[in-house]
């Protein structure tokens, strides 16, 4: 996703809600795994953003990577949408 690029042109796109959660721990406590939850738009099965997250990590934190475990949602197709046809607001 670009920076002039909306979340709902991104979706028609193809990209889906990437959910990253990465187990880590610091050097000084190799022992203590932590646990860091990221989200973002991207897409499978390239998963450019999150290739682009983890290069920042390496180079600019420095937190060693356990193991990192990812779940992402399909784009958003046909099933995804509904069409309303008219919308009433009760007071």
């Amino acid at each position: 996703m670009t920076g002039s690029q909306s979340e709902f042109e991104a979706r028609l796109k193809g990209a889906g809600l990437l959910t990253t959660d990465i187990l880590y721990h610091m050097p000084d406590h190799p022992k203590l795994l932590q646990s860091f939850t990221w989200q973002t738009l991207d897409n499978a099965p390239e998963f450019s953003r999150l290739s682009r997250f983890l290069d920042f990590w390496r180079r600019e934190i420095e937190a060693v990577i356990h193991s990192i475990r990812i779940a992402h949602a399909d784009y958003a197709g046909p099933s995804g949408w509904r069409n309303v046809d008219e919308f009433i607001r009760h007071h």
